[in-house]
């Protein structure tokens, strides 16, 4: 092609107009027409686990930006086109006469193959692709290049690494105009996808039509919405764009002594209205769509700093470690034989979407945890907060993540790694996946007999318990002393309070709604309302995941080796291990899972031993008392033992010797200031 550039340029997690090298690259071309164009691409719509909340985030974020672009240029917009990008885009290059294509780097899984796919069939097109990094503040690449060819594992690698590759630059302006889009008329068919599988259908309340025309309903490219999209509503309060996260952040950063005093580890879990932290995670996320970032990388470290002093900020925020999002082949993650697992493909090695419900009680506990009525109101509260808002503060995820897996309910870290990928509107699949790896002790952290207690932890930062009252509003007028123990109140307290505690959160049995919670508190005699039973003892949960954890660190498998692979790893277990350890397969006359939002009964029914773990109450309501003080304490094992099997003591006291009595990671957290470390 002769001529000026004609430009596409290509929208993906980057939906805001400041901070982007991509978008300078492409203005810098000086061209006769520049396409802001946003593929909707089936892979997120069908294939990524979405919900509501996540889409209307993404809906927010692409019409401000859609009006933004008009405000530079009346005659532009951002054109939503609908079809897949590596069959739309070479028809685009051929209908406009695209001379250049230029985006932003994006390093997540199925990006680079999609990327590359583009690349080839630009070149087929003799069209010119420019790619520059922006999503983070430094590209993931060239760590790992700095980090001598390995995959950054810890921060303190990443801050090593970064120091070789200079200081973050300073952001870069937003443009102050654009230049024309030229003719957008297009004549050319559409390549409609395949709805199937669709695995967000759970989240739709009607069908999904959004594939309807290759230029949207009216032939405008017009940004899809929640009706095309046939959502349920969404409930969040946190709406997304470049304008308000801009917005937002100028008005932090107003606040000096808030931002030159602020310490993200001293923040409170149980703080709302507002919250502890920034609350700017969600609009600086630079997961694929439908998570997308309004904010560049760079600004929220540079303004920050700018405000105290005029010196580049010298180290990234957080980890960029590139992980693995699941334990099968994943070279670096622990084997555990949890409940739930995933099933794999057995072409690609791949999780299908799908699990293994190795035990009816399991399932019963994962759904219980997931919507919010396990009994315990701490993490109910948590999970509620989570699925109606889209955020929980990082503390509150901590402790849901090691409920689930190591400290109670020995499930599988990938089913709490997807209901985070359903519900937040911060997800990004390398920290989700890395942070829950980390929380269930299977990769970064070892300590996996230090556990956060649902009772003690909430304490330190709210003892009256007004996190609880906010989400777990059935038990708004508990005493104190019982807010989160309800299950220890007096009958006549009960009475008393309008609640009372009894049945397993299904059907009328309570613990549903809420703020968010499913299904709403459920209502008893003479219109009590009903909060659940804790769904086991936690004490005695605990230390039947610290002993099967401990269990799988002796083994020492990792999820590639070959007896990971091939099933044979159960020869390595007792049969009356924790987990699926029995026989040679999984056995049970097991069914396949896939979570569509109520309670799924495993084949197997639910055994003794299940039974004795459930932790029955006593006649008033409370669970036989059968843990001395020092287990109430949730005592810490001795780390020489850790670190005899094989596992690291990262973040933790190193010292061996005597048995310290530092109780769970909740003691931990108050102590922090004290002893200056990170945990």
């Amino acid at each position: 092609m002769t001529g000026k550039p004609r430009v596409i340029y290509w929208f993906r997690t980057d939906l805001r107009l400041h901070d982007s090298p991509a978008l300078k690259a492409a203005l810098d071309l000086k061209p006769e027409c520049l396409y802001p164009v946003w593929c909707w691409d089936p892979h997120y719509v069908y294939r990524a686990r979405v919900g509501p909340n996540r889409w209307q985030y993404l809906l927010d974020c692409q019409s401000d930006l859609s009006k933004s672009i008009t405000k530079l240029n009346s005659k532009s917009k951002l054109f939503v086109v609908r079809e897949a990008p590596q069959t739309v885009l070479p028809k685009l290059f051929n209908a406009w006469k695209i001379s250049h294509l230029v985006f932003e780097k994006d390093t997540d899984a199925y990006a680079r193959e999609r990327d590359e796919k583009v690349m080839e069939l630009a070149r087929e097109a003799g069209v010119k692709v420019i790619v520059k990094m922006g999503r983070t503040l430094y590209d993931p690449d060239e760590l790992v290049k700095a980090n001598g060819g390995k995959p950054t594992m810890s921060i303190t690698q990443v801050e090593h690494a970064a120091k070789k590759l200079g200081d973050i630059p300073r952001p870069i302006p937003a443009p102050k105009s654009l230049p024309d889009p030229g003719d957008t008329t297009l004549d050319i068919p559409q390549e409609r996808p395949s709805q199937e599988p669709d695995i967000n259908a759970p989240q739709r309340s009607e069908p999904e039509t959004s594939y309807t025309n290759l230029a949207g309903p009216d032939g405008t490219f017009s940004v899809p919405t929640f009706s095309e999209l046939g959502l349920k509503p969404a409930t969040t309060p946190h709406r997304g764009g470049e304008t308000l996260a801009l917005s937002t952040l100028d008005s932090i950063i107003a606040n000096e002594s808030y931002t030159a005093t602020f310490s993200k580890p001293s923040t409170a879990p149980t703080a709302f209205s507002p919250q502890s932290t920034t609350l700017l995670s969600p609009t600086t996320t630079s997961a694929p769509s439908p998570s997308a970032s309004s904010t560049g990388a760079r600004t929220t470290p540079w303004k920050p700093t700018a405000a105290k002093a005029n010196n580049p900020p010298r180290s990234p925020p957080t980890s960029s470690a590139n992980c693995s999002s699941e334990t099968f082949g994943n070279s670096h993650c622990r084997f555990v034989p949890w409940h739930l697992p995933s099933t794999t493909s057995p072409t690609n090695g791949f999780i299908t979407g799908k699990y293994t419900i190795t035990s009816a009680l399991h399932e019963t506990w994962y759904q219980r945890w997931k919507y919010g009525r396990t009994g315990f109101p701490w993490i109910d509260a948590l999970m509620r907060q989570l699925r109606r808002e889209g955020w929980i503060h990082h503390l509150g995820r901590h402790a849901v993540a090691c409920f689930l897996t190591r400290g109670g309910c020995y499930i599988d870290w990938e089913r709490g790694a997807e209901v985070f990928e359903e519900w937040l509107l911060d997800h990004e699949t390398a920290c989700n996946s890395g942070n829950w790896q980390w929380l269930a002790c299977v990769a970064f952290y070892a300590q996996f007999y230090r556990c956060y207690s649902p009772v003690a932890f909430p304490k330190k930062t709210d003892k009256s318990g007004a996190f609880v009252r906010r989400y777990v509003p059935e038990l708004a007028r508990f005493p104190e002393k019982f807010i989160y123990e309800p299950w220890r109140a007096p009958i006549a307290d009960q009475k008393a309070a309008g609640c009372l505690v009894k049945g397993d959160g299904r059907g009328g049995g309570g613990g549903g709604g809420g703020a968010g919670g499913r299904g709403g508190g459920g209502k008893g005699e003479g219109g009590m309302k009903i909060y659940p039973k804790p769904m086991f003892d936690f004490n005695a949960r605990r230390g039947i995941c610290i002993e099967g954890v401990k269990s799988a660190y002796h083994v020492n498998l990792y999820g590639d080796d070959e007896k990971v692979k091939d099933g044979s790893w159960r020869e390595l277990f007792p049969d009356g291990a924790e987990g699926p350890t029995e026989g040679v397969g999984v056995g049970g006359g097991l069914v396949q899972g896939e979570d569509g939002g109520g309670l799924v009964q495993g084949a197997d029914g639910v055994g003794e031993k299940e039974k004795l773990e459930e932790g029955a109450l006593n006649d008033e309501g409370a669970p036989p008392d059968k843990s001395n003080k020092k287990r109430d304490l949730g005592l810490d094992e001795d780390e020489r033992e850790a670190r005899a099997l094989g596992g690291e003591t990262k973040g933790g006291d190193r010292s061996a010797g005597k048995r310290k009595r530092q109780g769970t990671l909740d003691g931990a957290f108050a102590r922090r200031g004290k002893r200056g470390k990170k945990m």
